[in-house]
């Protein structure tokens, strides 16, 4: 019966008013990053937005360990990547002005995509080296502006709940200018939405925001040492697995 009147709520409530949030979302970040500052009208928008998803969702969020991050410091964050609410979780909740690392594809979804170029994201395009140099290069400056980027090294979300291996992309700007990586670990939002279905179940997401690894004096990051330690503090606040 619960599960029967969560669907109604959902389709017949929650989405319609999303929908209507969603649509004046993107038209507020695409007039005012035409009309201004595009880092404030790029992220506080979407940042009300995500909030209101959350609690229009029934969604519950704690956030552990966010005093680890100063908002005046630019990090490059990543994060593992358990369903859709991950969005909203880190736009809603980190409380840091960010820009995304984000797949080509969703340029394509109405109003939300076009919001997101005129906002200042980075569409990742790996479709020939050329492009992917490009993609690399606005990412740097954005990076050289003292803006974050947000990562999601999994490159796609899960289809069991479990972490995927980090690919290299997520890491080679933190490398290349010695920037601070902060692990972002995210539990419940497979649960709440996982990969295999568009109905949300109402639950709990914790965020934990883990200290900043930065890089060494005078060598700066080690790759493959930074992925790893990233991957397994990432994992530390994953519920062990039975």
């Amino acid at each position: 019966m619960l599960r029967i009147l969560t669907f109604l709520y959902q389709w017949l409530i929650a989405m319609p008013i999303l929908l209507v949030f969603t649509i004046l979302t993107a038209l507020i970040t695409l007039i005012g990053c035409r009309l201004g500052n595009g880092n404030v009208w790029g992220y506080y928008p979407a940042h009300i937005w995500s909030r209101l998803v959350c609690i229009f969702s029934l969604v519950r969020i704690e956030v552990r360990g966010r005093e680890n991050i100063d908002k005046n410091t630019s990090y490059v964050f990543v994060a593992n990547h358990q369903g859709a609410y991950d969005i909203f979780l880190i736009y809603g909740y980190l409380n840091h002005n960010f820009k995304w690392m984000m797949k080509k594809s969703l340029r394509n979804i109405p109003f939300v995509g076009s919001a997101c170029a005129a906002a200042g994201h980075i569409f990742v395009d790996n479709s020939t080296p050329g492009h992917l140099k490009g993609t690399l290069q606005k990412a740097e400056d954005t990076l050289k502006g003292g803006m974050s980027l947000v990562v999601f090294p999994e490159g796609a979300r899960t289809w069991t709940g479990a972490m995927r291996p980090f690919k290299r992309g997520a890491f080679q700007l933190a490398v290349e200018f010695s920037l601070p990586v902060v692990p972002l670990t995210i539990d419940g939002a497979f649960s709440v939405m996982p990969r295999t279905t568009y109905n949300f179940k109402p639950g709990k997401i914790v965020l934990t925001i883990h200290p900043p690894i930065y890089p060494h004096e005078n060598e700066g990051h080690d790759m493959d040492q930074l992925m790893k330690q990233s991957y397994e503090i990432i994992e530390s606040a994953l519920p062990l697995k039975r």
